[in-house]
């Protein structure tokens, strides 16, 4: 089995990866993902024979998902073992909801982080300004949370892989030309009143877009090959309007409204020309909305 990701992360890239992978190099010394969430681009790459990086490097702010990442590569027997004790039952799934995992193994805490994606709601992963996971119990009928296949094709994948929590900036400090980077941060809201970036406590603000875009530029300066997604609204347009562009549709099935799923316009920007050039940013400039 292929590796590919074991959790139902929101703005996952499984489905554009059509779009993405034509513009990544075909050799990456170290390849850097500062926001891997479902990390589907990353296993893309790992699956490939022979790989096109040499080493690489995922992080991500949300520190029970890097949990579940480490325990799959370094403890899966353990990380399997906790999952065996879980069930799908509605009072189970408030009582591990408010369990304080903080001094747990990764194991245990990855363990948690995947039965509750699983069978959760929608799969949405959303935490209150006290970092607490706060989604209510699913719907599904008979969800797998422990499919060991996936498990362990995943942690294949993930060996000698530096699975980290830092911020972005930390991460891609060490990046040289050569290597290649793609960020993928929780997006720019799409409206004044689309606020969710809460897939960790400390979220991700206009002041973090603008950091991410400096970081973006001196990459460039480096000549690090590099690549980001956001949304398709005017401040990421303006912030990157320097850079190649491409809009792209994604459909999108996770949202706390079902009326906002379903195919939304995202960009795609490189310090590298993107392929199929052509089309960058032919599409028109949508409706201005606020990231300050």
């Amino acid at each position: 089995m292929k590796p590919k990701p074991v959790v139902k992360w929101a703005g996952g890239k499984a489905r554009l990866l059509g779009e993405i992978l034509p513009s990544v190099p075909a050799k990456i010394g170290t390849y850097y993902e500062p926001f891997c969430g479902g990390a589907a681009l990353f296993f893309a790459l790992a699956a490939e024979e022979p790989r096109r990086f040499k080493r690489a490097v995922i992080n991500d702010q949300n520190q029970e998902l890097v949990s579940l990442y480490r325990a799959i590569r370094d403890d899966l027997s353990g990380l399997i073992k906790e999952l065996r004790k879980f069930k799908h039952d509605r009072d189970f799934f408030y009582e591990v909801r408010g369990w304080d995992v903080k001094k747990a193994s990764e194991a245990k805490r990855g363990a948690r982080l995947l039965f509750l994606n699983k069978t959760c709601f929608n799969g949405l992963w959303r935490v209150n300004s006290k970092g607490l996971f706060n989604v209510p119990f699913g719907k599904y009928k008979n969800p797998n949370f422990l499919d060991e296949e996936a498990l362990e094709a995943a942690s294949r994948a993930l060996q000698d892989v530096d699975i980290r929590n830092e911020d972005f900036a930390e991460v891609t400090r060490a990046s040289k030309t050569g290597d290649f980077v793609y960020f993928d941060p929780p997006y720019a809201p799409v409206s004044r009143t689309a606020q969710f970036t809460s897939y960790a406590v400390d979220g991700f603000g206009p002041a973090d877009q603008e950091r991410l875009k400096d970081e973006f530029a001196r990459l460039r300066k480096k000549k690090v090959a590099s690549m980001l997604s956001n949304a398709d609204v005017a401040d990421v347009r303006a912030l990157y309007k320097d850079f190649p562009l491409r809009s792209v549709h994604a459909r999108r099935s996770i949202n706390s409204d079902i009326k906002k799923r379903g195919v939304v316009s995202e960009v795609i920007v490189s310090t590298l020309p993107i392929a199929h050039a052509e089309d960058a940013v032919s599409s028109p400039i949508p409706k201005r909305a606020a990231m300050r």
